[in-house]
Parts: structure tokens; sequence; C-alpha cells
């Protein structure tokens, strides 16, 4: 059962769950940078917000979908979107560029420059992630 911060009203999977308490417009992370962006999260929100129990935050940095923790992290940056996500192995194959250690499981980065760039592979990544959790 999600719960809503009164100071934010940024739904979240719990009462008291940390995050950063502050009203931030989701446009405003996409001004200055290519339209294709913008189309490229668009389509990835499209999938990810649908599956069951995802919530979608936003802060002056990125967009944060969680389940009961964080599952995924898209991070707005001047040409291209930065997708962090996490597996229980280390991902050693584009499009995966950058897989470490975290903890017990692997943070994984893709990034994203258009549309194009968004195969069905990549959400295979993703819902692997969703399901560590």
């Amino acid at each position: 059962m999600s719960w809503t911060c009164p100071k934010c009203e940024r739904e979240l999977p719990w009462k008291d769950y940390r995050h950063y308490c502050a009203r931030v417009n989701l446009d405003s992370l996409f001004e200055g940078r290519p339209p294709e962006l913008l189309l490229a999260f668009d389509k990835i929100l499209a999938e990810v917000a649908d599956w069951p129990k995802v919530l979608v935050g936003v802060t002056p940095n990125c967009i944060v979908f969680t389940r009961r923790v964080g599952f995924l992290i898209i991070r707005p940056m001047k040409k291209e979107l930065d997708l962090k996500f996490y597996s229980a192995v280390a991902h050693q194959e584009r499009p995966v560029f950058k897989s470490k250690a975290s903890g017990k499981k692997f943070e994984n980065h893709i990034r994203i420059t258009s549309v194009a760039d968004i195969q069905p592979a990549l959400f295979v990544y993703l819902r692997e992630s969703y399901n560590l959790i």
C-alpha cells in the first residue's frame, strides 16, 4: 500500500520512505534537451508505469521508478538518457555500457539517445530489475 507525502505530494511505497522532499516538474528535467529524449522517456514510461505496484517520482536530477525500492532511475543528460537498473549478475554485453557490484546485486547503465535505441531487450533488463526487488 503506497503513501503520499503531505509536503511534496509524491506517492511513495510506505510512510516515512526516505526521499527528496520537494515538488519537481517533470518537464523541467527535459528543458534544453533534444525533444527525442522526451519521446524516448515517454516510450519507457508507457511500458514500465503499467507494471503492478510501480510508483514514479521526480527529483531535481532524475525520475525514480520504485516498487518497494528503486529499480530504475532515468537521468536526462545533455544528449542522452542514462538508465540505471539492477541485476543479480553483471551484464557486460551491449547495450549495457557499465556494470558494477553494489552490495549483493549489480548496478547497470544503458545510454539512450533516441526512440530507435529502445528495443524489446531493454525491457527484459528492466523487468529483471523490477523482479529483483
